[in-house]
């Protein structure tokens, strides 16, 4: 049986993803969403969703459930985390004027008698997720078997960096498990990051924190404490993913190679 959410929290063994992304819901307007919008078009190379169903596999925030909602897609939308669940919730009392187009439930991508009784959907959505499960390759597997003929699956899975990836786990488990680790943690690398991005923006002449808001309409401070605290954390490498998924059928539509910290990023599509 799989543990709850906040049991797992309490034991150090998960990050309170749920309580990061209520935060994020204070910094959504209009301008992120037409952003997550658009990126949503072009991850899966559509102007529309109209008529299509669209499956969110780990909702966190429900930015993007609303955007498929956006374009016309009957949406459903599931999380392990009770919180982030509810930020669903909150999104589609607050901007959707068709509420029974859009269900949310809470439910494991680990849980096979739950996905199989979804049946299958014509877009599966799940992107920064599926690493944070416990197990990943298996919740991989079971998405896969949740996406329609000719339907399409987008996903984003962390980067193999070798050791470094290891040393990261170390970070993220320290910040889980104690709650001056995750003072430290917070004090370490937070004004890194912020320091680091400042020379970005100095080096490429363009503001780098209005660039990642403008790439899919998410928050760069929320997603650098996702980042530091995203415990369970797993990691792949662009060539395992891609095999992985042509082997049960798929192939490849889009997709975003990245080298250092982040994620690959796929567009498959069912044969």
């Amino acid at each position: 049986m799989t543990m709850g959410a906040p049991a797992e929290i309490d034991r150090g063994e998960r990050f309170s993803f749920g309580k990061n992304w209520s935060s994020f819901l204070h910094t959504l307007d209009q301008s992120r969403i037409d952003i997550a919008v658009q990126s949503l078009k072009d991850l899966l190379q559509v102007k529309t969703l109209s008529g299509q169903t669209f499956l969110d596999v780990g909702s966190g925030s429900g930015l993007f459930s609303l955007a498929a909602r956006k374009l016309g897609a009957r949406v459903h939308s599931f999380d392990f985390d009770p919180a982030s669940v509810a930020c669903g919730k909150t999104l589609r009392d607050r901007f959707d004027a068709a509420p029974a187009e859009w269900k949310i439930e809470q439910g494991s991508a680990l849980d096979r008698t739950y996905l199989h009784a979804l049946g299958q959907f014509d877009v599966v959505y799940s992107w920064g997720v599926l690493h944070h499960t416990g197990k990943m390759w298996d919740a991989l597997e079971n998405v896969s078997g949740l996406v329609n003929p000719h339907g399409k699956l987008a996903i984003a899975i962390y980067n193999d960096q070798g050791w470094r990836s290891r040393a990261w786990l170390r970070v993220k488990q320290l910040y889980c498990r104690h709650w001056w680790g995750r003072g430290l943690v917070l004090l370490f690398f937070l004004p890194w990051f912020f320091v680091r991005t400042v020379l970005v923006s100095l080096i490429r002449g363009r503001n780098e924190f209005a660039t990642y808001r403008r790439h899919r309409g998410m928050s760069i401070v929320h997603d650098w404490i996702d980042w530091l605290g995203g415990l369970p954390f797993e990691v792949a490498t662009f060539e395992e993913l891609k095999q992985f998924f042509e082997t049960r059928g798929f192939r490849e539509l889009t997709s975003r190679r990245t080298r250092r910290l982040g994620c690959h990023e796929f567009c498959f599509q069912r044969i």
